[in-house]
């Protein structure tokens, strides 16, 4: 998965994401993912972004199925789940998982 994701600018958002800010943070790559009302944002020069994937990338070899209770912090993302895996996030997607 290469590191480039698509700028997409959240706009009008006033809190600053940052340690002890209250929402989960996740390493991504070369930045720091925070959870935030059902989106993932990143900080990106001086504003936040809407953390998104630049492509679809399936997580091969994945052999362990998320679920309530899987042991892996969940966290909302627009019309799913996300779970913390390994310092990324895995989505259900088409009987397979793939990396956000």
């Amino acid at each position: 998965m290469t590191s480039a994701s698509p700028h997409s600018p959240h706009d009008q958002h006033k809190h600053t994401h940052g340690e002890g800010c209250g929402h989960v943070s996740v390493p991504h790559e070369d930045h720091t993912d925070y959870a935030h009302d059902g989106h993932i944002h990143r900080t990106h020069d001086g504003h936040v972004d809407e953390c998104v994937a630049p492509a679809h990338a399936v997580h091969e070899d994945h052999a362990h199925r998320h679920a309530e209770g899987c042991g892996h912090v969940s966290v909302p993302h627009g019309d799913h789940n996300d779970y913390i895996h390994d310092g990324h996030r895995h989505a259900a997607h088409q009987g397979h998982w793939d990396d956000h």
